[in-house]
Formats: structure tokens, sequence, C-alpha cells
């Protein structure tokens, strides 16, 4: 038993899986057995029986054996070492451009040689050995590091649907964002708009609404038409006759559910946003583009090729089957059968529709990017890129062999959550992605920078591991798998750079030592949240002074997870995660202690002379802290837009589902009452906090684009 246990645990390391892991220093936890078998299985291997974990170790050692090059080869520019190849092996590179270039193996064998004799981009390596031999893999050759911010720089953070203005249909939409852009650009001189993940969502079925939260989309990879400003699509103007007489019913309704939202108090309903936009769509869509309207939508096509026709499919597919492909018929579940290809036939205009949706959306947040960097933003939007996507969504349907079947992503046990966490996110086959030369990852971040001045990555803990839960466990029973950070690194770091896009990571919990040093030798900003950076080396975990936070990060006062600073300051999401009885203890004993930890920050605050002794009113708090930020030597600074009028609600409170309202409330005022976009440009505590921000950063008004 013991021999078939080291074999099965060898199996694992050569595909990348941890046998056991470590939730505090010190302490190692073994994987259960089954859970290893699992996680193989969803790998395409067997190592269920003792023969069959010979049989796959064999197979395994003897294909690195027969192996002439890796899947996929990684190298950096100026820095990258070819592989080991037997002597007298014939090597040239077919570039991305249609050179040929001719490589010496034994020179490329030296650090630098192959990296700095080729160009940036993903190439095509070719491999002709003297035994016979011969092989082709795709090389990425990437830059050394990420592009920086152009300057120290300050901006907001906001979830997009909140966002509303008097020209909403009853959610934040990209029209909002350019106008909070180019207002905060001009006014203030902000570097950066950070929005949610703008992915496209997996609708509601049987009656049940959709998902709200933006992090468990049906596609990461394109947008969800939902966040279009109507009005803004050049047909919608050339409506005529009856249809415009419709379209005008619908404006009518849309400014029912601004005001229901904005003066009746009442929660967000993306699905009610969504059904009179798709009616107003469905008439702007009947109106026959223009010459030149027809040429770009038509580039558009071209360019996003299959992808786009695939995850157009899947919504209309959606339509009629409901949402879950895994449930469609047996003949549809594959984008590539008989069946669907006859169902993209009859379905060719609601497949069209999606498209043209798709493009709209295209146009609106390249627009919305524009409209930043002419208000004198150097970034402009920052885009959000979710961990995963929904296991019966487009990307999971049009990319099934590169996602792990039965497996889901999360969290181990921690100090924070106790029996770990599943987020029901199916996550990528390392070895797929490996195959593939890393093409869904590479599209990915490509269409995500397409209109951004920088990316922000939810965990980005996962270009180095994720913890993989196989289906029906609990999270606790779940095993890191690892996928390699050089390739995933290199692949972001060419495709920001492409973009000339800075990234920020969000690495926030636990971390596994050498994971931020690596993202900080790449160019990867970090997140350093106030409340959390303590000196945990000292015995008493004081907090920081403002001189010893690294420089390498986006630092903020919290973020669309946590309380606003308000609650914080006031202990109000104390009181709230009471009455939702999510305390683990006694009220009076958590209250302690958030006193204390607040206390101990405030007192910082005074000695710094941030703020006055004696009490103080929380927007003099909250403008304290702010101040703070502004001490340390973080690269990018953000200010949390509901922070900046006092709201107490967070966006999203971790652990409930319905008991509250999480991603449907609008930004609000201290008091609750939701503000529009007009009302919080023209908010005296959102000018003052925001002119301290900008004098701090040694930003103005600038004087043009």
């Amino acid at each position: 038993m013991a021999e078939v246990q080291m074999a099965r645990a060898r199996l694992a390391a050569l595909h990348g899986i941890a046998t056991a892991y470590s939730p505090a220093p010190g302490r190692s936890v073994g994987v259960p057995e089954d859970t290893v078998i699992a996680v193989l299985a969803a790998l395409g291997v067997d190592a269920s029986t003792p023969g069959s974990v010979r049989e796959a170790l064999a197979a395994r050692e003897d294909a690195a054996r027969r192996r002439l090059l890796p899947a996929t080869v990684v190298l950096r520019a100026g820095r990258g070492a070819l592989p080991a190849l037997p002597p007298g092996t014939e090597m040239c590179v077919e570039t991305e451009n249609g050179d040929v270039v001719v490589l010496d193996p034994a020179a490329g064998a030296a650090a630098g040689a192959a990296g700095g004799a080729l160009p940036l981009g993903t190439h095509l390596l070719r491999a002709h050995a003297p035994d016979g031999r011969s092989a082709a893999a795709p090389l990425i050759v990437a830059p050394d590091r990420l592009p920086a911010p152009p300057r120290p720089g300050h901006g907001f953070l906001v979830q997009l649907y909140s966002l509303l203005s008097a020209r909403s249909w009853g959610m934040g939409d990209l029209g909002d964002l350019a106008a909070l852009a180019e207002w905060s650009g001009r006014t203030f001189g902000t570097d950066f708009v950070q929005v949610n993940p703008l992915h496209a969502a997996v609708p509601g079925a049987g009656g049940a609404p959709t998902d709200p939260s933006p992090y468990r989309p049906s596609s990461r990879r394109f947008p969800d038409p939902v966040h279009l400003r109507v009005e803004d699509v050049p047909e919608f103007g050339l409506l005529t006759g009856e249809r415009r007489e419709r379209a005008g019913r619908l404006l009518g309704r849309a400014a029912a559910l601004r005001a229901a939202v904005l003066h009746k108090g009442e929660l967000i309903d993306r699905d009610a946003v969504w059904e009179v936009k798709r009616r107003a769509l469905e008439l702007v869509h009947a109106v026959p583009l223009g010459p030149a309207r027809q040429a770009a939508y038509e580039a558009f096509r071209a360019e996003q090729g299959s992808a786009l026709d695939d995850h157009s499919t899947w919504c209309a597919l959606a339509e009629v089957h409901g949402p879950d492909w895994r449930a469609w018929p047996a003949g549809l579940r594959d984008p590539r059968s008989a069946g669907t290809a006859r169902a993209r036939a009859d379905l060719a205009a609601r497949i069209g529709f999606h498209s043209r949706l798709a493009w709209l959306t295209d146009e609106q947040l390249a627009a919305a990017q524009r409209t930043a960097r002419a208000a004198g933003m150097r970034i402009g939007l920052v885009h959000d890129l979710a961990v995963g996507v929904h296991p019966s969504g487009a990307d999971t349907w049009a990319q099934q062999d590169a996602f792990a079947a039965g497996m889901s992503v999360g969290a181990p046990p921690d100090a924070f959550s106790p029996r770990g966490q599943d987020w029901g996110l199916p996550p990528w086959r390392p070895d797929a992605l490996e195959a593939s030369g890393y093409r869904p990852y590479r599209e990915l971040l490509r269409g995500l920078l397409r209109h951004a001045g920088g990316l922000r990555i939810d965990h980005v803990m996962g270009l180095f591991r994720l913890w993989w839960v196989p289906e029906g466990a609990e999270p606790t029973q779940g095993a890191y798998v690892r996928y390699d950070p050089e390739a995933m690194l290199g692949v972001l770091a060419l495709e920001a750079h492409r973009a000339g896009a800075a990234v920020v990571g969000e690495d926030l919990g636990t971390v596994e030592p050498g994971v931020r040093e690596a993202l900080a030798e790449r160019g990867v900003l970090g997140t350093s949240v106030l409340w959390f950076e303590r000196d945990y080396a000292a015995g008493e975990a004081a907090p920081l002074q403002p001189g010893q936070w690294r420089a390498g990060c986006l630092a903020t006062a919290t973020t669309h997870d946590l309380p606003s600073t308000a609650a914080r300051l006031t202990g109000d999401h104390v009181a709230l995660r009471h009455r939702l009885g999510l305390l683990t203890r006694p009220l009076d004993e958590e209250r302690q202690e958030d006193a204390r930890e607040v206390g101990e920050w405030l007192e910082l605050f005074r000695r710094l002379g941030l703020l006055p002794e004696g009490p103080c009113d929380e927007e003099t708090a909250v403008l304290a802290v702010h101040r703070y930020l502004l001490l340390t030597p973080a690269r990018l600074v953000g200010v949390w837009l509901p922070d900046a009028v006092g709201d107490r609600r967070p966006q999203n409170l971790p652990g409930t589902w319905d008991q509250y309202p999480n991603w449907r409330l609008p930004v609000a005022g201290p008091d609750g009452r939701p503000l529009s976009l007009e009302e919080l440009t023209a908010s005296p505590r959102l000018r003052a906090l925001m002119a301290r921000v900008a004098a701090g950063r040694g930003a103005g008004p600038p004087e043009g684009p």
C-alpha cells in the first residue's frame, strides 16, 4: 500500500498536484487519496488502481524520454534559454510576422541568446534531431517586465452597476463610466477608473433571477451588453414610425426603473433592465447599418473569429434551451457537432443579433477609454478579470477541452474560513493550456486589454496555483494544482506590453511564499488595503508606518468585499454582521476588538499630524485615511467611490446570499439615500476629499488632452 501511495504521489507531482498543503507555518496537512485520484482523473489520468498508477507513470516517463520539445516554450526577451536538445539538432523559428530565424541550439543554451535574437510575440519553434525526430511547438517571447504606470497616480474604484445617472436605464452603464472618467480626469487630474468585471453574465432560468455577481460570469472573453447605453447606439436615432413609438415607450419604462432606484430606494434589478434594453436593441438591430458601419462590424467579426461565433451561438441556444448547456439535448452539448451546426443555421438571425451586441459593447468600451484619455488620464479604464467562469456558461461550452470537468476552484481552510471555500468555478487545465500554446489565456487577455490602460486580476495567486475541489466534496477535501508561472506571467507581460497597460494583482489573503516577490519582479503591482497593513513580524502587529509600505502596489482603504471606510470607522459593519447572524464571537467582544483596531490607526494618524487631538467626526477621519495613503510610496492610490460620500453599506458581504442585497446597491450617502452621478459630482464632501487627494499627488486639472 505504501508503495502504491508513493507511486501515486509521484504521478501527482508530475502533473503539478500537491499531495499536502500548509495552512500555517510549520504545519502540513495531507490531501486525501480520493482527492488525488479525482484530480488526476480530471487531467485525463487513471490512478484508481495500483495497475493503472504503474501504467500512467510508465506512459508519462516514456513520453518525457521521447519528447524533443516541450508543448510550449516561453522565453524572456534578453534572458531566455532554449530547451536542452541533442547535439546536432537543427532549429528555426517561424515568427508571427512570417519571418524565419535559424537558431544555434548550442548558442541558445546560453542565457539570453535565444530571447535576444527573436522579436516579442507568439511564434512557432521547429526542431529536427539527428535521430530523425521532429517537433514543433509554440514559442512565446515575452518582455522581462510589464509596463509600469507612467507616474504615481490616483483614481476611483467603482462598481459600474451602482453608478446611475439621470440617463441610466436602472443601473450604471458605459455612458456613465465615460462621464465619470471625463469629469474626474478634468476636475481632479485622476489617472484611472477601476471597475468591476464587465463580463457577460449567465441569464436566469425558469423565472429565477440572474446571478448579479460579476465574479461568476458566463464568459470572461466578451462583455455583457447590459452595460450598453442604448441611446448612444447610432442606429437608435434612425428609428422611425412604429419602431420609434415603441422605443419611446421603452424609454418611459427605463425612466421608471431609474426612478425606482434613485428616488424610491429600490434595489437594482438587472433582469428588468436587461428586458427593457433587449427589446430596444432588437428594434435597433432591425435598422440596416450604413456602409461604413457595416464595414466596421465585419472587421470586428473577422478579428474575433470563431470565439465570437461560439459565444453568440451559446447565447442563442440558451434562449431556446436554457442557460445550462450541460442540460441541453445531447447533440448540442458539443459546439463542433453536426447538431450544433444545424442549430447555427436555424438560429442565424439570433446569433447575428448577439454578435452585433458584442460589437456595440466593444464600441462603447472603446469610446469610454478614448474619453478617459482625452480627459488627461494617463491610464484610463482599469478592467477586472474574474478568477473563473460559471460551469454552465458560454466559455465552458466553447472550450470544454480547456476546463477540468468535475472540479471547482476554491480555497483551503484558513483562519478566516475554517471550512474552506468552494467558488463554483471550473479551473483551466494547465496541461491543456500548455498544449494550446496558452491560446485561451492569450485571447482572454487580449480581449480585456483592447480598450483599457490597466487590468486588475482577481486572486492573482491563481497564476501560480489553484485549489481544486472535486464535485460533491467539501472544500476541505481539495488539492492545490500548479500552473507554470513563467508561462502565465510571460503571456501576461506580452499582452500587457502590446496594450501598453499596467497590471494590478489582487494578492490579499493567504499567499504562497515567493509569489509576491515573483509578481513584483515582473512588474505586477500588488493590492494593499490599509486595515491589513500591519507589522505582523512584530509581536503586537502594530499598524505600519507609511514609509514601510511597498511601492509596487495599488493602495486603498477598502474593496468591494470589505466594509466601507465610514462603516469601519463607526463600527456599523459589526452591527450589520450581528443582525445577519454572521459573527463568530459575542457582539461585545467583536465591538471591543474592532474599536481597538480602529483606535490604533486613529492614534497613528494623530501622531502623523493627520488628525487633531481628541474626538473627530467621521468625515474628518475618512479624509485622514486617504491623507495617510498619500504618504505611502504606493505607485497608485485608489479611492473607493462610495467612501467619498460616506456610504456605509458594503457592495458585497461574503458569506451571504439572499440575506443581503449583494451587487444590487446604488452608491448612497451616509443616510442610505441613493445618489445619482450628477449628485456625486456636486457633492461638497466628495470634492473636498478628491481635491486633497489630487493635491497630495501633485495633480491638478489637466490643461488639455
